[in-house]
């Protein structure tokens, strides 16, 4: 699978500003919601009722928040590079500031899964979340992670 397939340019955000959890997530919710044409709240309700089931936070200053939501035609991404790292409970206890938040058609059980592991390998990749961090424009981001 390629990013470009589920991540498409203008769902690259940069310098986003959150003071907590909840409040990214809803606005990325709300992001991914108005991209696939759904209801911010159902994408909101899934994406926090996963978090609920244990925390998304990698490691490595990255997430990856995801859920699967009846009605979806396909799989999209949103990607977030916030201007301050966030708590996320992450497994290694670091702040988290590079997200992935992916929303998955309710029996897409292979694509979802499909996409988890490709966005887990870009993020995964040291260098690459460095050169992420050092961008400055959503192209430059869009870039690095269709590389």
């Amino acid at each position: 699978m390629k990013i470009s397939d589920i991540l498409s340019p203008n769902c690259v955000f940069t310098e986003v500003k959150a003071n907590n959890k909840r409040q990214l997530l809803q606005e990325l919710s709300e992001k991914a919601a108005k991209e696939v044409g759904t209801d911010e709240r159902t994408v909101a309700d899934s994406i926090w009722e996963r978090e609920n089931l244990g925390s998304t936070g990698y490691g490595n200053g990255t997430a990856f928040p995801h859920a699967r939501i009846e009605g979806l035609s396909g799989v999209k991404a949103v990607f977030a590079r916030l201007s301050t790292p966030l708590d996320f409970n992450a497994i290694d206890g670091k702040p988290v500031d590079l997200v992935f938040l992916l929303i998955s058609p309710e029996n897409s059980g292979a694509d979802h899964l499909t996409a988890l592991a490709a966005l887990s390998r870009i993020l995964k990749n040291e260098d690459v979340c460095e050169k992420l961090r050092a961008a400055r424009t959503r192209e430059e981001i869009y870039a690095i992670l269709n590389n």
